[in-house]
């Protein structure tokens, strides 16, 4: 999945600061090239999931994926998700390293995703060198290149909790807002650097040549920067292990008229609810009163089980939220993550199963090359348009920035699909942008769950794995991704119309 969806799932994860450990010790001011230093690994990720977002679909279909298994990829990480996040989260925040609670987890998971891209980017090649009967070449290809995909995925998605969590335990609150700020500032960047370089035909150029082919190539590059910004990222703020500030440092007493838990605390990974301003979930109520010590708080486990139980307690204006929260990511991502494959196969009319050295194949890599230029056009008008949502909302409010994303969105999406060209496609491409900041807009001030929803965004991408692929092969032809996504965008613009409402 994309930046954004990192985003909700960042504020999951517990820090020293919030589950009394460092209790009301001050932290030293961070100087600003430490946390640029920090960032660098949010530039490095979203580079490499800004090539597999533009290529995962093509290399599977060039591989010799079934049109019936046409989303089936996205459909196992969120899966994992569900399953895994409460494990990872909680192993995450009582780790004992001496590098630290955060760090350990951060280089596993780099791994991991080197290890994904390498599999999905050159396990086709490799098989090939390896297998020559052609019918378990062609399983064993689709295989490992799926593997590779899930792994990368999974890695990808659940490494910006403990990232963030890092952040927040050697951080003042000051330095807090401004690491987020140069975290989503190298977001940006990064992605659209990333659909730069699969936007280049490396195919024709030397280095293409040397290495053997493009996906070589992006491996390449891909694995060099994330390798490089994730040690510039370890290495750039001292991080305590949790020994040490267990034994020296005493937590304070909480005072008798505190609440059973604070308003800005006790974000632990896993967990789906949390005090607000007017809402407070009976039972984590009940569990804080038997409880008195912070750190022996039991929090359950993010399940579906739970996630339902959030939601249908939630007073009806989160709950609402949270839906067109789940719709504008089921449109957004229908569209994202299958987009150059709609260049190349309806705007460019090129066919990913022929053979690697036909014409129509090529035609077809020329328009996931520029289906790759119409990304990065998103992804710098989208930093562009997060600016410019500052100077709207006094104009127009939260709810009706939400409400033109989905609007504009669902007319640019619909048009593309109607009237597929080249040159109108790149251009619409720009509301692409829009789209992903309005997604955003709930997370940044409304008072639902962080938690929940990036229960949302997961579900979301389990509708549209689950579904695309039977759309598309009932349909015979990939322009219904694009009329889908067009179709839940309008009707989420109407949702948002009726039932969202912000509450101050």
């Amino acid at each position: 999945m994309g930046s954004d969806s990192g985003q909700a799932g960042s504020h999951t994860y517990q820090s020293l600061t919030e589950d009394g450990l460092l209790g009301s010790a001050k932290l030293p001011k961070r100087p600003t090239g430490r946390l640029i230093m920090h960032s660098m690994v949010m530039f490095g990720r979203e580079f490499c999931y800004a090539v597999e977002a533009a290529y995962v679909t093509p290399v599977l279909l060039s591989v010799g994926l079934p049109k019936s298994l046409y989303s089936t990829v996205w459909l196992l990480s969120p899966i994992l998700g569900f399953l895994l996040q409460p494990v990872v989260g909680s192993a995450s925040d009582h780790c004992r390293s001496r590098w630290g609670r955060r760090r350990p987890y951060i280089l596993t998971l780099v791994i991991m995703m080197l290890v994904g891209m390498a599999l999905y980017l050159n396990g086709d090649a490799v098989v090939s060198a390896l297998i020559a009967n052609p019918r378990r070449k062609l399983v064993w290809a689709i295989s490992v290149t799926m593997i590779g995909v899930v792994l990368f995925d999974f890695a990808a998605d659940f490494i910006d909790g403990p990232i963030k969590a890092y952040l927040f335990d050697v951080c003042s609150h000051q330095d807090k807002e401004k690491g987020l700020h140069y975290h989503a500032l190298f977001t940006g960047f990064g992605g659209a650097l990333g659909y730069l370089l699969g936007a280049i035909d490396w195919g024709h150029l030397e280095l293409g040549r040397v290495l053997g082919s493009e996906f070589q190539v992006m491996f390449f590059f891909s694995a060099l920067v994330l390798i490089l910004c994730s040690i510039i990222h370890l290495c750039s703020i001292p991080e305590a292990p949790l020994r040490d500030v267990t034994t020296d440092i005493i937590p304070p007493e909480p005072a008798p008229q505190d609440p059973p838990l604070s308003s800005d605390g006790m974000y632990d990974y896993g967990s789906i609810e949390k005090v607000k301003k007017d809402y407070v979930n009976p039972e984590l109520a009940i569990q804080g009163k038997k409880n008195k010590n912070p750190d022996e708080q039991t929090r359950r486990a993010m399940t579906m089980k739970s996630l339902l139980r959030a939601l249908a307690s939630m007073p009806p204006h989160y709950r609402f939220l949270c839906i067109s929260h789940l719709i504008g990511w089921t449109a957004f991502l229908s569209n994202m993550l299958f987009f150059t494959d709609f260049m190349g196969q309806i705007v460019y009319g090129g066919d990913p199963y022929s053979a690697h050295n036909s014409t129509e194949f090529l035609i077809y890599q020329r328009g996931v090359e520029v289906g790759c230029w119409g990304l990065c056009i998103n992804s710098v008008f989208s930093s562009l348009y997060s600016y410019f949502q500052k100077v709207l909302v006094s104009y127009i409010g939260l709810k009706g920035l939400y409400f033109m994303g989905y609007l504009l969105f669902g007319l640019g999406t619909g048009f593309i699909g109607l009237f597929p060209n080249v040159y109108s496609t790149l251009v619409l491409c720009a509301l692409f942008g829009v789209m992903s900041r309005s997604t955003g807009t709930p997370m940044k001030t409304g008072g639902v769950d962080c938690a929940a929803l990036t229960c949302m965004v997961q579900l979301a991408q389990i509708l549209v794995g689950g579904g695309l692929g039977f759309l598309v092969n009932t349909a015979g032809s990939v322009i219904v991704v694009v009329i889908t996504a067009s179709a839940v965008a309008l009707i989420g613009c109407c949702f948002v119309a009726l039932f969202v409402r912000y509450v101050d």
